[in-house]
C-alpha cells in the first residue's frame, strides 16, 4: 500500500523520528494533565458544574493567552525552534509541578487558574514551533502524509496519556496531584529528547535567529505585521485557516455538550461520568487515526480543498443525525466521525499553510493557527454557555453546528470550484 510504504520512508528519517518522538511525550503529557484539569474543575464531588462554569475556565485558560500568541509566534521565526522545544518542555515540567503543590495544598482557584493558564500558554507555543518545524525535517513531496502522521499520533499520544491518566487515578489516593506530576516527568522526557537534535536543524536560517531579547522584542511588531501581510497575500492559506477556524468552534460546541450529558445525562455518579467522558475521548481518539490513514489518499483523489469539503460536508449530515437522539451510543458513534472528519481537514489545513507559507514566517502564521484554535473554542463554550440546559440536551445546539459545518462545506466547494485546489 502506498500509505504503508510512504510510512516506512518517513521513519528511516532520523531527525523526522527525533522530532516525533519529542511531540508523542510531549502531548502524552499534554494528555495526561488536561484530564487532572477535567477531573479537577467539571467532576469533582464538591463542585456544581455548569456550562457557564466550563466556558468561564476554558476563557480563562485560553484567552489570556490568545492576546500573546501572535507575539510569541515572531519569537518562533526569531529564535532556533530546537531551543524552544527544550526550554518550553523544561518550563512545562516545573509549572506542572507546582500546579500539584497548588492541588495538595487546597489553594485558591484564581491561584490554581493562573498555574494552569502558564501551563497551557507555553503549551500552545510548542505545537506551533513543532508544526513550523516539520518542513525542515521532511522532504516536500512527503509533506502530506507527515501532516498525516505526525499531529496525529500526537493525538493518538495525547489519548493514551489520557488513558494512563485515568489508570493513576484508580490506584492513587491523591489522584488529581499524582496525575498533574506524572504529567510534569513526561514534559521533561520531551525536553531531553529534544536534545537529539542539532541546535539549528529546526529552523529558522541562521541569518533570522536574534539570540538577544532586546532586538526581538524591538522587531516583534513590525514582524506580526509583516506575517499578517504575508497571510493576506497566501489566499489558499487564509481560506482553509478561516474554514477550520470553525470546523473547530464546531467541535468545542460538541464538546461541551458532551461534557454536560456525561456528567449528569448519562450517569449517577462522578466517577461514572468521567469513566464514560475517557470512553468518548479513546473513540475519538480512533477516528483521528483513522483520519492519518485515510487523508493521503482522500487528498490524492480529490484534492487538498476537495477532501476538506468532504469533511465538511458529511458533519453537516452525520452530526444531527448522531447528536439529536442524546443517548450514548450514537454520541459514540459521533465523537468518532466527528475526530476523523476533524482531524482529516487539520490535516490538509496543516500542509496548505506549510507549502503556501515561507518559513520565515511560518512561526508566526502558526501561532496564528493556533490562536484562532483557542477564541473559537472558548466562543463555542460561550455559545454553549447560553444554549444548552443543566443536562446537555440542547437540539437547536446540534441545528446550529450542523448549519456552520454547512456552511463550511459550500464555501470550500465554491473555492475549489475557481481553481483555488492545490
Amino acid at each position: 500500500m502506498p500509505v504503508v510504504r510512504d510510512l516506512r520512508v518517513l521513519l528511516r528519517l532520523s531527525d523526522f523520528r527525533r522530532l516525533l518522538t519529542v511531540r508523542l511525550l510531549s502531548q502524552s503529557a499534554d494528555g495526561v494533565y488536561q484530564v487532572a484539569l477535567t477531573a479537577y474543575v467539571v467532576f469533582s464531588p464538591e463542585r456544581q458544574t455548569s456550562p457557564a462554569a466550563i466556558a468561564s475556565a476554558m476563557a480563562v485558560l485560553l484567552l489570556p493567552y490568545s492576546l500573546i500568541g501572535p507575539f510569541a509566534g515572531v519569537l518562533l521565526d526569531r529564535w532556533q525552534r530546537r531551543q524552544i522545544l527544550l526550554y518550553g518542555n523544561l518550563l512545562r515540567a516545573l509549572l506542572a509541578s507546582s500546579t500539584a503543590l497548588l492541588i495538595l495544598a487546597s489553594a485558591p482557584d484564581w491561584l490554581f487558574y493562573a498555574s494552569a493558564l502558564s501551563v497551557t500558554a507555553v503549551n500552545r507555543f510548542v505545537l506551533a514551533g513543532l508544526s513550523a518545524a516539520l518542513p525542515r525535517v521532511v522532504d516536500a513531496d512527503r509533506l502530506v502524509m507527515a501532516n498525516s502522521l505526525s499531529p496525529t499520533a500526537g493525538t493518538l499520544a495525547a489519548t493514551a496519556g489520557g488513558g494512563l491518566a485515568f489508570a493513576v487515578r484508580l490506584v492513587s489516593e491523591d489522584s488529581d496531584a499524582a496525575v498533574v506530576l506524572l504529567g510534569s516527568a513526561l514534559y521533561l522526557c520531551s525536553a531531553l529528547a529534544s536534545l537529539r537534535m542539532a541546535r539549528e536543524l529546526l529552523g529558522p536560517e541562521q541569518e533570522l535567529v536574534q539570540p538577544r531579547l532586546t532586538a526581538v522584542l524591538a522587531s516583534t511588531a513590525h514582524g506580526l505585521v509583516a506575517g499578517l501581510r504575508h497571510l493576506s497575500e497566501r489566499r489558499r492559506a487564509a481560506r482553509v485557516l478561516a474554514a477550520m477556524t470553525l470546523m473547530r468552534f464546531c467541535y468545542g460546541a460538541l464538546t461541551v455538550m458532551v461534557l454536560m450529558l456525561c456528567r449528569y445525562a448519562w450517569s449517577g455518579t462522578e466517577s461514572d461520568g468521567l469513566a464514560l467522558l475517557g470512553l468518548a475521548i479513546g473513540i475519538s481518539g480512533a477516528g483521528f487515526f483513522a483520519a492519518a490513514v485515510l487523508t493521503p489518499w482522500a487528498v490524492g483523489r480529490v484534492g487538498q480543498y476537495g477532501w476538506m469539503v468532504w469533511c465538511a460536508g458529511a458533519a453537516a449530515v452525520l452530526e444531527p443525525a448522531l447528536g439529536l437522539p442524546f443517548a450514548p451510543v450514537p454520541i459514540l458513534i459521533a465523537a468518532f466521525v466527528l475526530g476523523l472528519i476533524t482531524q482529516g481537514a487539520k490535516i490538509s489545513t496543516d500542509t496548505v499553510v506549510q507549502t503556501s507559507v515561507d518559513d520565515a514566517y511560518r512561526g508566526r502564521i502558526f501561532s496564528l493557527y493556533d490562536v484562532l484554535f483557542n477564541v473559537a473554542f472558548v466562543g463555542a463554550a460561550g455559545v454553549a454557555a447560553l444554549m444548552l440546559p443543566p443536562d446537555g440536551r440542547s437540539v437547536p445546539l446540534v441545528v446550529v453546528v450542523a448549519v456552520i459545518y454547512a456552511v463550511v462545506a459550500a464555501a470550500m466547494a465554491r473555492w475549489s470550484r475557481v481553481g483555488a485546489v492545490l
